[in-house]
């Protein structure tokens, strides 16, 4: 009847209310996937804000903003292997990010800072650094190759003594290099040293810094990638002490500190060239053995079979 009033709810419906609600799903990556790009997303705020602080002439900021670059470059690489989050686009976004505040920013900021009063010359470094800049990143994607992808395209695959060697200066340690003058400067400046902070201001000095910085970056030089790097037992305390030693001038004196790591990056190359050719050489006394092994094989078998490797078998 239409007048009957309603009917009360069953168990069933009593039930239902208490359902807990399903949470919609949603498709596309997880937050922890996006960290990386994000910590990349922030190292190239961090070269614009050095570029936009260079033409205020706030040298001290700019050259700390670029450090800032440098370190945020070499956490967002070891997050995304350690959160499974390494991707093609991370790879590319962080090589552009590289190309922006490692060759692009500290060139420029040399130029304002010092190179500008040399007109068109002055620019010249600039643009070279910048230039092998491109390139040594262009050479470090062209060297990842997608196997499973592309199983024939591109460079063979290092061997395994060399997978702890860059080819070539990397870009955050070339810019570290490149941005020496000013470091050193800054240093001077607050030590009241007129004399040396003036010729490091130098456009020459800055602009051979330069120069020798980007061929450094193109040349084929093995450096140290310490990703790999072992350390024997033995140095491990002294390596600690001088770790905080570094960091103690690096809080107290952060411009002579920065400087003083240019000089010590400087002067590893040479010895991480003679232990990449130490292991190079050691690497084909170990293979010569196999190789005779693998011609004798060779030679006995087509001696084995008639008419084969030698002239001497029935026509």
């Amino acid at each position: 009847m239409s007048g009957s009033p309603p009917r009360p709810p069953g168990i069933r419906g009593r039930l239902r209310r208490f359902r807990p609600r399903t949470r919609p799903r949603y498709t596309g990556p997880s937050f922890n996937r996006l960290i990386p790009n994000i910590l990349t997303m922030l190292g190239l705020c961090a070269g614009l804000s050095a570029i936009r602080l260079a033409i205020d002439a706030q040298w001290a900021k700019a050259a700390a903003l670029v450090v800032v670059a440098a370190a945020i470059d070499g956490l967002d690489g070891r997050l995304a292997r350690l959160l499974k989050a390494t991707s093609r686009f991370g790879a590319e976004f962080d090589s552009l990010s590289d190309f922006l505040c490692f060759g692009v920013a500290p060139g420029l900021i040399l130029y304002l800072w010092s190179l500008h009063g040399s007109g068109g010359i002055g620019y010249a470094p600039c643009i070279l650094f910048a230039v092998c800049s491109a390139l040594r990143l262009a050479r470090f994607n062209a060297s990842i190759v997608e196997v499973a992808a592309v199983p024939l395209v591109g460079p063979p695959p290092k061997p395994a003594f060399a997978q702890s060697f860059f080819t070539g200066v990397p870009a955050p340690a070339g810019a570290g290099l490149a941005l020496f003058p000013l470091f050193a400067a800054l240093a001077f400046e607050e030590w009241n040293l007129p004399g040396l902070t003036a010729a490091m201001r130098h456009p020459a000095v800055c602009a051979a810094v330069l120069v020798l910085v980007g061929g450094l970056m193109v040349s084929t030089l093995p450096t140290w990638s310490f990703k790999n790097f072992k350390i024997r037992a033995e140095v491990v305390l002294p390596l600690l002490l001088g770790v905080g030693v570094y960091v103690a001038v690096l809080v107290t004196e952060p411009w002579a500190a920065l400087a003083a790591g240019g000089l010590i990056y400087g002067g590893m190359l040479p010895f991480s060239a003679r232990s990449y050719l130490r292991l190079k050489r050691e690497a084909e006394t170990m293979l010569e053995p196999l190789e005779r092994s693998a011609e004798g094989r060779e030679r006995q078998s087509a001696e084995a079979v008639p008419g084969e490797g030698r002239g001497d078998g029935p026509a």
